[in-house]
């Protein structure tokens, strides 16, 4: 079982300010997930293979696919400033030169 002191040095490493209201809120908690997490480590996985998800999960994504837009122009105007073809954006490299 946790106790208030081991809540305030995590508190301590963690860098927070608990009032002694959570530090009693927190010590419960914690407590309780610990608790918990000892009746897991008592089951047998010895046969579960490990996962990273409960349920099979794919890629629903499309592949992509290389297509010119008809409306360049629209594009181009749309956009706050233009070069010629491009748009034109702030330099946000070496700020200093």
């Amino acid at each position: 079982m946790i106790d208030r002191e081991q809540v305030r040095k995590v508190a301590l490493l963690a860098r927070l300010e608990l009032t002694p209201e959570e530090e009693e809120q927190f010590t419960t908690q914690l407590g309780n997930i610990l608790d918990y997490v000892q009746q897991l480590n008592a089951l047998d996985v010895t046969d579960v293979p490990p996962t990273t998800r409960a349920i099979d999960v794919s890629n629903v994504t499309r592949a992509d696919r290389l297509q010119p837009y008809s409306d360049r122009e629209a594009i181009l105007q749309s956009a706050p400033e233009q070069e010629g073809e491009f748009f034109k954006v702030p330099k946000i490299l070496n700020p200093e030169e």
